[in-house]
Formats: C-alpha cells, sequence, structure tokens
C-alpha cells in the first residue's frame, strides 16, 4: 500500500484564526502542481484532510483533477495534534493508496513515524510517497517526492 502525506500550499498570514486561514494565489497554484503530479503519477483511492482550511482547499485542487475519489475529515491531523493518535486513525482506513493532506509540523512527524527516521521539514504543497505493507511505525519506505514551485 501507498501513503502519500502532502503539506497544504502556501496560506496567508496570521491575521484571522489558524484553522481559518486561506492559500493565497500562489498557493493554489503549489497545490495545483502537487494535484497534478499526485494524479498523473498515482492513482489514489482515499483522501484524507484536516478540518483546517487551506487543507481543504489543497483537497479541492487534488478533488479537481481526482472527482470520483472519496475524501474524509480526520480531525486529528492539525497543526499541533498528536502524530501517534493520528497514524493510529490513519492505520485503519482501508485503501491501496491513501492521500493526506495536512500541515506542519505533524506532517513532519507522521513521516518520521512510518519510516522510523527523525522528522524532517516539508516544503509548501510537498508530497511524499511511502510504500509499505501494512500501516506501523517504522514499515514505511519513502520512494517518491514531489516538491512544486516554492516562493522563494
Amino acid at each position: 500500500m501507498k501513503i502519500i502525506l502532502v503539506r497544504h500550499g502556501q496560506a496567508e498570514d496570521e491575521t484571522r484564526p489558524d484553522s481559518a486561514r486561506q492559500l493565497t494565489k500562489f498557493g493554489q497554484q503549489q497545490a495545483a502542481q502537487t494535484a497534478e503530479y499526485i494524479t498523473t503519477n498515482y492513482k489514489p483511492d482515499r483522501f484524507i484532510v484536516s478540518p483546517y482550511d487551506r487543507a481543504q482547499q489543497t483537497l479541492a485542487e487534488l478533488q479537481a483533477h481526482a472527482p470520483t475519489i472519496p475524501a474524509t475529515v480526520q480531525d486529528n491531523i492539525t497543526p499541533s495534534d498528536d502524530a501517534h493518535s493520528a497514524l493510529t486513525d490513519i492505520s485503519k482506513i482501508e485503501a491501496q493508496c491513501l492521500v493526506v493532506v495536512c500541515h506542519m509540523s505533524i506532517v513532519a512527524n507522521l513521516a518520521g513515524l512510518l519510516t522510523g527516521d527523525y522528522p524532517e521539514s516539508f516544503s509548501l504543497a510537498e508530497a511524499r510517497v511511502f510504500e509499505m505493507d501494512f500501516i506501523m511505525s517504522g514499515m514505511a519506505t519513502e520512494v517518491d517526492r514531489f516538491v512544486p514551485e516554492q516562493p522563494y
């Protein structure tokens, strides 16, 4: 099975509550680049997304490329949530290619748990693909990585 972890695209400054921050125009372009890469190179069969607006907007770009794939909101993949708890919930989902759209720092912590490595920061709208027989800490191998255009 594959898990593709995706960080949301560039978001606006913190002028509103964190959960309500929106993607910038550039962030929408990043999300579109990542969505095109994922749907061209992989066959997702399930999307899992944070309830925060910027993750939802990133998911919308994926759904524009793969409109028939079901999506589920998972409340415990927001920036400060516990990666162990989130991974436990993710492991209960039936899928062969699962795409999880969330945030720093939980996305880095999830990647670290999957591989057993130290968490490494994700770029904006970055996607990392992990392959494993089943979801369990230290059982995955990173097999691909896509980083869209960055603002710097």
